[in-house]
């Protein structure tokens, strides 16, 4: 095998246009498209209310330039991933080639446009074969201080920790683009007695963050990690202040019992998504700190030698074979979301739902760390979001609820206190007559978060100028919904909900009090695996007789026991960075 020190693989290797000519059906004259520069739109994860634009132009002979507009995009996410398109599609002067791992919608999207635009052009794009590449990319073998498989939020920090302590790292990332579920996290960073909550009169302590976090876990978390994630957000906050990713914006989210939600904000001082605002800084600084990075590559063994982690074997998207000697190896490749026959081999009863997830998270850690002798715990725990868009699996953020959303059903009405656990709030959403609800914010919500502005430029929320056209929308009795609508109103006045008991009115953006209004129908939905492989507290790996394996750590989704029997709204992001932390640093000695 070849040795190296740096590689980064993208997808299919560049070839020259010229070698190209000729690949398709030709015209009566001979030229396989009529010269010019068309235009088109496809759907990406906007959907048609923000589609992906391309302006592509050709020669007689090739597809000469792409270029694109896609503000609907996640920057993180499908931003990243149309760059490497238009590379892919000009290399392969066609549109017959794999998506972009983990932005499949991008890039049917980007596909479709540019199909458009081939057809304008004379040509048939089911008869344009993808030209070979010049080169196939070579197997690699290289030696690290620390390898790191996930380019998640778990793994980015624990990359960017050891790199910090002055090692030489490399992350193996199986999709083409960084960020994993973490890109998806709409609502914020739990943290407790932080600078922020400070200088904002909040109180809060560890202690409170442990009790509500075990409590919403229905006390079968482990304790001593939960401790560990309480004790360590504040300096997680601090770490992330250092990187230039501050969340400076407090919110309250479900089973917390005070404003403890850290989020970004923008300029203008609007809630940002903490997904991608993260990831675009934790991917920034990788690539400062000059962290190697190798992408559309799939780990699927742990090197071992006498009991000790040493590295790991993987394949690279041409089928190359990747060796990366280490002296640590750190897992955080996620949970299994959108493994639908695991998660039926864990709960046949979640067969059938949508899922959240990102669609590369699907488990793959879990055969290879069995074969490493790795224990398991929680794996059943699954956890279902109440405010999900069935039709392709978007996550309406929780934040919403803890700002002041309601959710109403079919009939018009309130049913439940709706910043309560997840599975709580899930249940009731179940119970409702149909299985869904609408969850409602208003213009005042609208205008203080980003968040909700994507939504609707993504076509998930409609604006509704009246009471009546929000039950027009609805379906409901306009006056029932303007009963419900007043009785809320007049809860947030009086700050005493007799129907429902929800509480922490301090933290509402708004009571609904006015029009316009902006609804979104949701159902429950998969979201997270609170189970995975065992960890301790100082994220090393617990085998089947409770013994640390030397040199392998994990942190983030992959790892079970911080979360228990349901996770509380921004938790998630405070274990990627607490124990993706404590991994980099404890993989860097």
């Amino acid at each position: 095998m070849k040795k190296i020190t740096t590689i980064i693989l993208t997808g299919l290797m560049a070839v020259s246009l010229a070698a190209c000519a000729g690949s398709g059906a030709q015209t009566s004259s001979g030229s396989v498209f009529t010269a010019g520069t068309y235009e088109a739109d496809g759907d990406g994860f906007a959907g048609s209310s923000n589609p992906v634009h391309v302006k592509v132009t050709f020669t007689d002979s090739t597809i000469e330039s792409i270029e694109y507009t896609a503000t609907g995009e996640t920057p993180t996410v499908g931003g990243a991933a149309l760059p490497m398109l238009v590379e892919n599609v000009l290399a392969a002067q066609s549109t017959k080639i794999d998506a972009v791992g983990g932005a499949t919608l991008t890039s049917t999207g980007f596909f479709n446009a540019v199909n458009d635009t081939i057809k304008q052009a004379g040509a048939d794009p089911e008869k344009l074969e993808p030209q070979a590449a010049a080169e196939k990319a070579e197997d690699v073998e290289a030696t690290y201080d620390v390898v790191v498989v996930g380019a998640g939020g778990a793994g980015m920090t624990a990359a960017i920790t050891a790199a910090q302590n002055g090692k030489k790292v490399m992350i193996i990332e199986k999709a083409a683009v960084a960020g994993g579920n973490s890109s998806y996290a709409t609502g914020g960073m739990n943290a407790a007695a932080t600078h922020y909550q400070a200088e904002q009169g909040i109180e809060d302590s560890a202690q409170l963050f442990y009790d509500d976090t075990m409590k919403g876990g229905h006390g079968i978390n482990n304790p001593d990690l939960v401790r560990t994630l309480a004790e360590n957000s504040s300096a997680a906050i601090d770490w992330l202040d250092s990187i230039g990713a501050p969340l400076s914006n407090v919110g309250q989210a479900g089973g917390a019992s005070t404003k403890r939600q850290h989020r970004p904000v923008d300029d203008e001082g609007k809630i940002l998504s903490v997904g991608t605002f993260l990831v675009a800084h934790l991917s920034d600084t990788v690539n400062e700190m000059g962290i190697d990075t190798i992408f559309s590559a799939r780990v699927d063994e742990i090197l071992m030698e006498e009991g000790k982690a040493v590295g790991v074997h993987a394949v690279g998207a041409d089928g190359n074979q990747i060796v990366i000697h280490a002296n640590s190896v750190v897992i955080t490749t996620g949970g299994f979301g959108s493994n639908p026959e695991m998660i039926v081999k864990y709960r046949p009863d979640l067969e059938g739902y949508v899922s959240t997830n990102a669609p590369t998270i699907t488990g793959d850690a879990i055969p290879f760390l069995q074969a490493v002798n790795a224990d398991f715990v929680d794996l059943e725990q699954i956890q279902i979001h109440p405010t999900v868009v069935q039709a392709d699996g978007s996550l309406i953020s929780e934040s919403l609820r803890g700002d002041g959303a309601i959710l109403i059903n079919s009939e018009g009405k309130r049913f439940c206190n709706e910043i309560l656990t997840r599975d709580v709030v899930s249940a009731h959403v179940n119970e409702q007559p149909g299985s869904y609800a609408w969850l409602i914010v208003d213009q005042k919500m609208f205008d203080a978060s980003n968040v909700i502005a994507k939504y609707l430029d993504r076509g998930l929320m409609t604006k509704c100028e009246t009471v009546e056209d929000l039950a027009k929308l609805m379906e409901v009795d306009a006056g029932t919904l303007q009963e419900t609508l007043a009785t809320w109103t007049a809860a947030c006045a009086a700050q005493n909900d007799a129907e429902f008991g929800r509480e922490a009115f301090d933290a509402l953006l708004s009571d609904l009090s006015a029009a316009p209004y902006y609804a979104v129908k949701i159902a429950p939905g998969i979201h997270h695996c609170m189970g995975g492989v065992k960890i301790n507290t100082n994220a090393e790996v617990i085998d089947r007789e409770g013994n640390v394996i030397p040199g392998l750590y994990a942190a983030g989704e992959v790892t079970g026991g911080v979360h228990g029997g349901n996770r509380l709204g921004g938790n998630a992001v405070a274990d990627f960075v607490v124990f993706g932390r404590i991994a980099g640093e404890n993989a860097s000695k």
